[in-house]
């Protein structure tokens, strides 16, 4: 699944310019371009392929150290897919990955532990992620054991530091999964992932299944993290106002597709693809001034395995210039204002002011 990468673009040539022919920063730690997976169809007493679920349907962006990428979307968007996919939980059909330079997908045995070892992923269910017949204290040193960082008297030390780290007692190292709250669940997952020093984590919906009142405990906690410690996270949800209390930038994904990518102020403030603008009209806000009008798709997103000719989001667009061109034309992800990206046909491109 290896592959070099297509040219990329120099940093002046950006006029209608597509994540894919632009240069990623020269701090980039996570690069990804073109990233598909599919899922295969199997009916009849043979079980043979009639047809293909494309769960992620070529996927391009990167990941600097230090910093936080928002993937928000609905559910059966693709989004904890193609966080499962960068990380070799699930093998891909095309396209290409690379952290730190290195080929993820050509890695394999002893090479694919060590990257292990800097990329590591915090699950949304932290209760099914952890065995229910280990201790606190046997996961953690489990963990330290397979990748040989610690035993003994250093290992029990390392476990301790883990458990205050996530603001945990260390008396917890001796209790089971079951004898803890979810957010207390989530955060000895979030030690798990520290316990090998990462450099990288997925952070698949960590806080979906927590009350908001622990959303933001865990949220402050991944935070301060990433501070002390230079983290770069790759954070998926489906809650937009989470997403952008967390995220550098903010990637918008809509059956399988990122349909827009931005800084994360820039792409709440003004959104340029009108499937953001509807997830943006259903955050709640307190403040009259800053409520949106609603806007209500009709429909329901379509299968992946049978997704809409053209632009995969317009059978439900409200756009109000939509037209016989949407249904026909697969619009690319392209540059609409500096940096800020958009896969619509009606929303201008970016064109940089010509030099004097």
């Amino acid at each position: 699944m290896s592959g070099e990468l297509p040219p990329a673009k120099g940093d002046s040539d950006l006029r209608g310019a597509t994540p894919d022919e632009l240069r990623p920063p020269p701090d980039t730690l996570v690069e990804v371009r073109g990233l598909k997976k599919y899922f295969p169809i199997r009916t009849g007493f043979l079980g043979r392929v009639t047809g293909q679920v494309r769960a992620v349907d070529g996927v391009t962006f990167w990941v600097r150290r230090g910093e936080t990428l928002g993937l928000v979307g609905e559910s059966g968007s693709g989004k904890t897919t193609t966080g499962r996919t960068l990380l070799r939980l699930e093998e891909p059909t095309g396209g290409s990955a690379r952290f730190a330079g290195q080929d993820i997908f050509a890695l394999g045995g002893e090479e694919l532990r060590k990257l292990r070892r800097r990329a590591q992923i915090v699950f949304q269910d932290p209760y099914g992620s952890l065995n229910p017949r280990m201790t606190v204290g046997e996961a953690l040193r489990e963990v330290l054991h397979v990748h040989d960082l610690a035993r003994g008297a250093a290992a029990s030390a390392r476990v301790h530091e883990l458990l205050e780290t996530v603001g945990l007692r260390r008396e917890a190292e001796a209790r089971y999964p079951h004898e803890f709250s979810g957010g207390q669940r989530q955060r000895i997952g979030i030690a798990r992932a520290l316990s090998v020093e990462p450099d990288f984590i997925v952070c698949d919906e960590p806080v979906s299944a927590l009350d908001v009142s622990v959303q933001a405990q865990v949220l402050n906690l991944l935070a301060d993290l990433q501070e002390r410690l230079g983290l770069a996270y790759l954070f998926i949800a489906h809650d937009l106002s989470v997403v952008e209390h967390i995220s550098d930038r903010i990637a918008v994904m809509y059956l399988g597709r990122i349909v827009e990518l931005g800084d994360a102020r820039a792409v709440v403030a003004s959104p340029r693809h009108p499937y953001t603008k509807a997830l943006l009209s259903a955050v709640p806000a307190l403040d009259r001034a800053a409520r949106r009008g609603r806007i209500v798709l009709g429909g329901e997103i379509p299968s992946p395995a049978a997704p809409p000719s053209g632009c995969p989001f317009h059978p439900r667009c409200p756009h109000p210039l939509k037209d016989a061109d949407c249904a026909r034309i697969a619009p690319p992800l392209a540059e609409k204002a500096p940096g800020h990206f958009a896969a619509c046909i009606k929303e201008p491109a970016y064109v940089p002011e010509s030099p004097p």
